[in-house]
């Protein structure tokens, strides 16, 4: 049996995702990877990225970079500078790559793990239903909540402002404070999305978003070998900011 290689937001950081497959000895004809979000956005080679995801078959989830450029590609959101995805709009291949992008669901179920961007509602269940059906080009407040959300209330409420500033007060939490894997067929979460927190282990859920793009590093979790494997990014790529 082959095994799962879970990865931390890539973000076009290409190379470093390179790096981080031979450092796990991926093998694309038995392992399955399986990256968790912001697959794109702010990186230096988001075509790149793309197109090597797709040559190995990844299964991703998406995260709030993709839906960002999911939507630029439609025309009802504008690409800023700092996206840098202006190669991948423009590139012959693009309708094919976002064809490939606007597939991938907002979570996918493992067995004994759930993979989702950034975070769920505590009082969602099967997310994956409930998600199924949503566009990832419009804008809908269940995947805002999926791909976006840091803290959270015991009934699911954001706090208001940047959830990247200083921590919100009680009854404010870090979502996975309130997920449950009892409620989710014991799985665990595992996620993305919060590089200002780092890796994150916790028995209920795993975090792997340790930073690439400002510079970090690109993390994975291989299960089937209860290990993290890590990379340091070759430069960063962008200044720090809230998403």
């Amino acid at each position: 049996m082959g095994r799962r290689i879970f990865v931390g937001d890539i973000q076009g950081c290409r190379e470093e995702l390179e790096a981080l497959l031979e450092a796990a000895r991926f093998d694309p004809s038995a392992d399955r990877l399986m990256p968790l979000g912001d697959l794109v956005g702010r990186g230096p080679d988001a075509l790149g990225t793309l197109r090597l995801l797709v040559e190995l078959g990844a299964e991703p989830v998406l995260g709030n970079h993709d839906l960002h450029t999911l939507r630029a590609a439609a025309g009802v959101r504008r690409p800023r500078p700092s996206d840098r995805i202006d190669g991948l709009l423009a590139a012959d291949d693009c309708d094919e790559l976002m064809d490939w992008l606007k597939a991938q669901p907002f979570v996918r179920l493992e067995p004994d793990y759930l993979l989702v961007h950034a975070g769920l509602h505590p009082k969602w269940t099967n997310p994956e239903v409930r998600l199924a059906l949503v566009d990832p080009v419009a804008e809908h407040p269940h995947s805002t909540f999926a791909t976006r959300v840091r803290y959270c209330s015991p009934n699911g409420e954001r706090p208001d402002g940047d959830e990247s500033a200083a921590p919100p007060p009680p009854p404010f939490a870090p979502w996975y404070t309130f997920y449950d894997p009892a409620q989710h067929g014991g799985r665990r979460a595992v996620f993305g999305h919060w590089s200002q927190r780092g890796l994150v282990d916790e028995p209920q859920a795993l975090g792997l978003d340790t930073g690439c793009v400002w510079g970090r590093e690109l993390t994975a979790w291989i299960p089937e070998e209860r290990r993290f494997v890590a990379v340091p990014a070759r430069r960063a790529h962008a200044s720090p900011s809230g998403d």
